[in-house]
C-alpha cells in the first residue's frame, strides 16, 4: 500500500531521528477526550494535534464546521514538532483513520509527500504488544517550508458547477441514512449535494479494522473511471479524508477534497438539497 503502514513498519523506525508520529485521536462531542487519552498512553515519540485546535480553522458563517486551519499556524506547529521536508510522518488515530487521514490530507496539501497513516490504529497497535509510553518528549526545531497543492482543493464553486453541469463526479462519504435524508444528527438540514453519489467512508476498512488492500478499494469504486474528476466530501471534510485516501490507494490521481462539505454547502440559502435515491 502506498500511504498506509503496518504496526511493524512504524515500529522498526520510531528511533530514527527523521521519523515523527503524530497522534490525531479526537472524539465529536467530547473535545478533550483525544488529549486526555494521549496523556495517559501514546506510541513513544508521538505529538498530539487536536483536530479542532490544530488541523481546523474558526467556525464561520461559511466554509463548513471544519474549516481549513491558518496554515502559517499549522506549518509553526509543524516545525516545533522537528518537521521538514525531510520529515517521514505517521499519523494514527482511534477513530478508523478518520482523523489521521485528515491529518495525512492536510500534509499532502502542503506538499509533503512522507506522509502516511498507520493502519489499524492505537487500539491495535498496543493490543499487538507494542510499545507504549506516557512519556511526552521534544524535538529540535526544524522550518517546515509548504509547496501547495491546490489541485486536492475543491471549492464551493467546483462542487456547485459538478452538482450542475457534471463536470465531477460527487462523492458522499456519509452514512446513507444521512445521504439519504433519513436522518441528520449534527447538520440543520438532511439530505445531499443533487447528483452525489454515497461511498460510505468506513467501508474502507476491514471488519477488523484494518484497511482494505488496494485491489479491494479499487472495487469500491470500480463504477468511476479513473479518467473522471472527483470531489469528496462528507458533513464537514473530516470523514471524507480516509475516502480520499482509500481513492489514492486504489490509484485514482485526479480526487479533490471539499473541505467545508455538506455542512458548508446548506449555509448558502439557494443551494438545493436532495434526498432519497438519485
Amino acid at each position: 500500500m502506498k500511504y498506509i503502514v503496518s504496526p511493524q513498519w512504524v515500529s522498526e523506525r520510531l528511533s530514527r531521528d527523521d521519523v515523527r508520529v503524530i497522534d490525531c485521536r479526537f472524539y465529536m462531542g467530547d473535545s478533550s477526550r483525544g488529549i486526555n487519552e494521549y496523556i495517559q498512553s501514546h506510541i513513544p515519540g508521538a505529538l498530539y494535534f487536536d483536530l479542532e485546535r490544530d488541523l481546523s480553522g474558526p467556525v464561520r458563517e461559511h466554509g463548513g464546521r471544519h474549516p481549513l486551519p491558518d496554515f502559517d499556524e499549522l506549518m509553526e506547529k509543524l516545525s516545533a514538532a522537528g518537521i521538514d521536508r525531510h520529515t517521514t510522518i505517521v499519523a494514527y488515530d482511534d477513530q478508523d483513520g478518520a482523523m489521521a487521514a485528515r491529518f495525512w490530507w492536510l500534509l499532502r496539501y502542503l506538499g509533503h509527500e512522507r506522509i502516511y497513516v498507520l493502519d489499524g490504529g492505537y487500539t491495535r497497535w498496543k493490543g499487538a504488544g507494542y510499545p507504549i509510553t506516557e512519556e511526552v518528549v521534544a524535538f529540535p526545531k526544524r522550518t517546515f517550508i509548504p509547496a501547495y497543492q491546490p489541485s486536492l482543493l475543491a471549492t464551493t464553486e467546483d462542487v456547485r458547477r459538478a452538482s450542475e453541469q457534471d463536470s465531477a463526479i460527487l462523492l458522499d462519504s456519509r452514512e446513507p441514512k444521512r445521504y439519504l435524508g433519513i436522518e441528520e444528527p449534527i447538520d440543520r438540514i438532511a439530505g445531499h449535494i443533487p447528483g452525489a453519489k454515497n461511498c460510505f467512508w468506513k467501508d474502507a476498512l476491514t471488519s477488523e479494522g484494518y484497511w482494505k488492500k488496494p485491489h479491494e478499494q479499487a472495487a469500491r469504486f470500480a463504477s468511476i473511471s479513473k479518467d473522471e474528476k472527483i470531489i469528496v466530501y462528507c458533513g464537514s471534510g473530516v470523514t471524507a479524508c480516509p475516502n480520499v485516501l482509500a481513492l489514492s490507494e486504489a490509484g485514482y490521481t485526479n480526487v479533490q477534497l471539499y473541505v467545508g462539505s455538506f455542512s458548508d454547502w446548506i449555509s448558502y440559502p439557494d443551494h438545493p438539497i436532495a434526498t432519497g435515491e438519485n
